[in-house]
């Protein structure tokens, strides 16, 4: 696979024309398209020069709710995981407070929903929350 650097412009007819080209590139041979790109926009028709995206508010809606890259995250999937996560961090609050825990943090970003425990009595009333509150459900 060769990765080329893209060249902004492209001339046609005999050198009497020049134009931006097309952005787009090739997912299997890493090439530059070679059509000219539409005017004002980064790419040409064939890529997705022509799209104007969506008009009504129904349409508008209907990308906020599928916009996705593949199908398998969807922002469910994503909130899940997030409370997923704080709930971990969250638990390893707990082990720290009690000294159950003494190796480094977990590395990375922290979930939007945590809030971290640090005293006693915060991980005292987290655990009733959310174990105990399972054991007695169960």
């Amino acid at each position: 696979m060769r990765i080329a650097e893209k060249q902004a412009e492209i001339v046609l007819a005999g050198g009497r024309i020049r134009c931006s080209r097309c952005q787009a590139l090739s997912r299997r041979s890493q090439l530059q398209c070679k059509k000219p790109a539409l005017k004002g926009k980064r790419v040409c028709g064939f890529h997705g020069g022509k799209s104007t995206g969506p008009k009504t508010a129904a349409g508008k809606q209907r990308i906020v709710e599928s916009k996705t890259i593949h199908g398998r995250e969807t922002r469910a999937i994503r909130a899940q995981r997030s409370r997923d996560l704080a709930y971990l961090r969250q638990l390893e609050d707990v082990g720290r407070v009690f000294h159950v825990i003494g190796s480094t943090r977990t590395p990375g970003p922290k979930p939007a929903s945590y809030r971290p425990l640090r005293t006693e009595e915060e991980a005292r009333r987290w655990l009733v929350m959310n174990l105990l509150a399972d054991v007695v459900e169960g």
